[in-house]
Protein backbone atom coordinates (compact mmCIF):
# COMPACT_ATOMS: atom_id res chain seq x y z
CA UNK A 1 0.00 0.00 0.00
CA UNK A 2 1.41 3.34 -0.81
CA UNK A 3 1.93 5.39 1.86
CA UNK A 4 -0.82 8.53 1.90
CA UNK A 5 -0.43 11.96 1.14
CA UNK A 6 -2.87 13.44 3.16
CA UNK A 7 -4.34 17.38 3.40
CA UNK A 8 -5.81 18.69 6.62
CA UNK A 9 -8.91 19.99 6.68
CA UNK A 10 -10.21 23.76 7.45
CA UNK A 11 -11.76 22.24 10.44
CA UNK A 12 -8.57 20.17 11.71
CA UNK A 13 -10.33 17.52 12.28
CA UNK A 14 -10.64 15.48 9.28
CA UNK A 15 -7.97 15.20 6.15
CA UNK A 16 -8.16 14.27 2.68
CA UNK A 17 -6.20 12.48 0.20
CA UNK A 18 -4.14 14.35 -1.99
CA UNK A 19 -5.21 11.86 -4.35
CA UNK A 20 -8.64 12.62 -4.30
CA UNK A 21 -8.32 16.08 -5.29
CA UNK A 22 -6.04 15.23 -8.37
CA UNK A 23 -8.23 12.35 -9.15
CA UNK A 24 -10.87 14.83 -9.90
CA UNK A 25 -8.47 17.12 -11.54
CA UNK A 26 -6.97 14.96 -13.57
CA UNK A 27 -9.01 11.89 -14.38
CA UNK A 28 -12.44 13.85 -13.87
CA UNK A 29 -11.80 17.10 -15.64
CA UNK A 30 -13.25 18.83 -13.03
CA UNK A 31 -12.03 22.59 -12.16
CA UNK A 32 -10.54 24.04 -8.55
CA UNK A 33 -13.85 25.88 -8.49
CA UNK A 34 -16.00 22.33 -8.74
CA UNK A 35 -13.49 20.16 -6.31
CA UNK A 36 -13.55 22.99 -3.56
CA UNK A 37 -18.15 22.54 -3.92
CA UNK A 38 -17.64 19.43 -3.39
CA UNK A 39 -14.97 18.79 -0.32
CA UNK A 40 -16.54 21.74 1.86
CA UNK A 41 -13.78 20.85 4.46
CA UNK A 42 -11.46 21.92 1.85
CA UNK A 43 -10.65 26.00 0.95
CA UNK A 44 -10.02 26.75 -2.43
CA UNK A 45 -6.43 27.54 -1.51
CA UNK A 46 -5.64 24.28 -0.27
CA UNK A 47 -7.18 22.74 -3.71
CA UNK A 48 -5.09 25.16 -5.68
CA UNK A 49 -1.88 24.46 -3.43
CA UNK A 50 -2.21 21.05 -3.92
CA UNK A 51 -2.71 20.72 -7.92
CA UNK A 52 0.61 23.39 -8.08
CA UNK A 53 2.65 20.85 -5.77
CA UNK A 54 1.72 18.33 -7.93
CA UNK A 55 2.97 19.88 -11.15
CA UNK A 56 6.26 21.08 -9.17
CA UNK A 57 6.48 17.00 -8.27
CA UNK A 58 5.00 16.12 -10.89
CA UNK A 59 6.92 12.64 -11.72
CA UNK A 60 6.88 11.61 -7.89
CA UNK A 61 2.66 12.10 -7.40
CA UNK A 62 2.61 10.45 -10.93
CA UNK A 63 4.38 7.38 -9.39
CA UNK A 64 2.56 8.06 -6.26
CA UNK A 65 -0.69 8.18 -8.12
CA UNK A 66 -0.60 4.89 -10.24
CA UNK A 67 0.52 2.96 -6.84
CA UNK A 68 -2.62 4.56 -4.98
CA UNK A 69 -4.93 3.14 -8.34
CA UNK A 70 -3.26 -0.20 -8.66
CA UNK A 71 -3.43 -0.88 -4.91
CA UNK A 72 -7.26 0.34 -4.98
CA UNK A 73 -7.61 -2.11 -7.75
CA UNK A 74 -5.89 -4.94 -5.84
CA UNK A 75 -7.87 -4.39 -2.93
CA UNK A 76 -11.50 -4.31 -4.98
CA UNK A 77 -10.85 -7.85 -6.63
CA UNK A 78 -9.55 -9.37 -3.01
CA UNK A 79 -13.24 -8.09 -1.91
CA UNK A 80 -14.59 -9.76 -4.87
CA UNK A 81 -13.00 -12.73 -4.52
CA UNK A 82 -13.37 -12.76 -1.04
CA UNK A 83 -16.13 -11.00 0.16
CA UNK A 84 -17.17 -9.62 3.69
CA UNK A 85 -20.31 -12.39 5.31
CA UNK A 86 -22.54 -9.54 5.55
CA UNK A 87 -22.00 -8.76 1.39
CA UNK A 88 -23.15 -12.12 1.20
CA UNK A 89 -25.84 -12.03 3.20
CA UNK A 90 -27.27 -8.75 1.60
CA UNK A 91 -27.17 -10.27 -1.69
CA UNK A 92 -29.29 -13.10 -0.57
CA UNK A 93 -31.98 -10.48 0.89
CA UNK A 94 -31.85 -8.70 -2.31
CA UNK A 95 -32.22 -12.34 -4.34
CA UNK A 96 -35.71 -13.73 -1.85
CA UNK A 97 -36.74 -9.66 -2.57
CA UNK A 98 -36.67 -9.73 -5.99
CA UNK A 99 -38.26 -13.74 -6.35
CA UNK A 100 -40.39 -12.65 -3.59
CA UNK A 101 -41.55 -9.13 -6.27
CA UNK A 102 -41.22 -11.69 -9.01
CA UNK A 103 -43.98 -14.19 -7.51
CA UNK A 104 -46.11 -11.55 -7.04
CA UNK A 105 -46.93 -9.80 -10.04
CA UNK A 106 -49.22 -10.53 -12.43
CA UNK A 107 -48.37 -13.03 -15.73
CA UNK A 108 -50.11 -11.17 -18.98
CA UNK A 109 -50.68 -13.99 -21.43
CA UNK A 110 -52.58 -13.64 -24.78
Amino acid sequence: MPTLLRLLTSSGRTSIGIETILYDYLDRSRTPEEIAQTYTSLTLEQVYATILYYLQNQENISQYMREWLEHGHKMREQQRLNPPPVSEKLRQLRAERKARKQANEPSILN
